[in-house]
């Protein structure tokens, strides 16, 4: 079982997590010369004698190079080169999963774990028997999908970059239009508390929840799965979202309108759809 959890949301505990799992695993000759850890000094850094923060890990293995860079704005980008003497050969780019897997696979590949094989395998995408990421004694927990009441606006434009490879590209689409709406109709609603509420709610509590639901959906299930009555998770998520797309439309043109009728109506129809959540 994984003795270690890291979290998305750290990216220095999330890199740094990597680079231990690496170093705890193989040989130290081994990882020193199949890792490479490169950091950002700031010259409060360089003052203090500190190594700085991590922005990327680089491990090199049997003719590849897996290569995973964190920007200053948290996102992650993972590449997979194959290098043939010393030339690349071929480019990957990959969602973090997959690198994740792969990365995970060859490492214990390299350290000779006692189910090296089934690791070669998922390594090399031929066998999902085995969870690589187990053989390192990690699991990795994906960014929370919240919007606080402290950083709403903020919070707000994350969300997309939070699900993006884990909600269907439809839903991605609806989600990003929700949150246009919501972040120009919450500065102008201003008429009244419960108006005001209304609209918040919807940001931090229908929306989040919404995704929060699908995003808790065993991965398999959410593809695969098909209700009683013919439709999928995935189309369920749709459903829902543009639930709170037509509200949150409507909660926008009231807002520029000044509106407060139609604002009050909205807010107690999404109370109505999605329950009581939040509480």
């Amino acid at each position: 079982m994984p003795g270690q959890v890291l979290a998305l949301d750290d990216p220095q505990g999330f890199l740094g997590g990597l680079v231990e799992a690496v170093q705890r695993v193989l040989p130290r000759d081994v990882a020193e010369s199949s890792l490479t850890v490169v950091r950002r000094r700031s010259i409060g850094d360089r003052v203090a004698l500190r190594k700085g923060s991590i922005s990327s890990i680089c491990f090199v293995t049997r003719g590849y190079v897996m290569e995973l860079v964190c920007t200053p704005d948290q996102r992650y980008t993972a590449e997979t080169r194959r290098v043939v003497r010393g030339i690349v050969v071929s480019r990957r780019n990959q969602n973090l999963g997959e690198w994740l897997e792969a990365f995970a696979g060859r490492v214990a590949v390299a350290a000779g774990a006692s189910r090296a094989s089934g690791a070669a395998g998922v390594a090399n995408g031929t066998s999902a028997s085995v969870d690589p990421l187990q053989l390192l004694g990690i699991s990795v927990s994906g960014p929370r999908v919240t919007v606080s009441d402290e950083n709403m606006l903020a919070d707000l434009r994350t969300l997309p970059f939070k699900v993006r490879g884990r909600i269907p590209p439809e839903a991605s689409t609806v989600l990003k239009h929700i949150i246009e709406l919501l972040i120009e109709t919450l500065p102008r609603v201003v008429a009244g508390y419960e108006l005001k509420t209304n609209a918040e709610r919807t940001a931090t509590v229908y929306l989040p929840e919404t995704l929060r639901a699908y995003l808790a959906l065993p991965t398999d299930w959410a593809k695969n799965h098909v209700y009683t009555d013919g439709s999928t998770p995935a189309t369920a998520l749709l459903e829902q979202l543009s639930m709170i797309e037509q509200a949150a439309t409507e909660m926008h043109d009231a807002a520029l309108r000044g509106d407060a009728d139609v604002l009050l109506v909205n807010g107690r129809f999404l109370t109505y759809k999605f329950g009581d959540l939040g509480r």
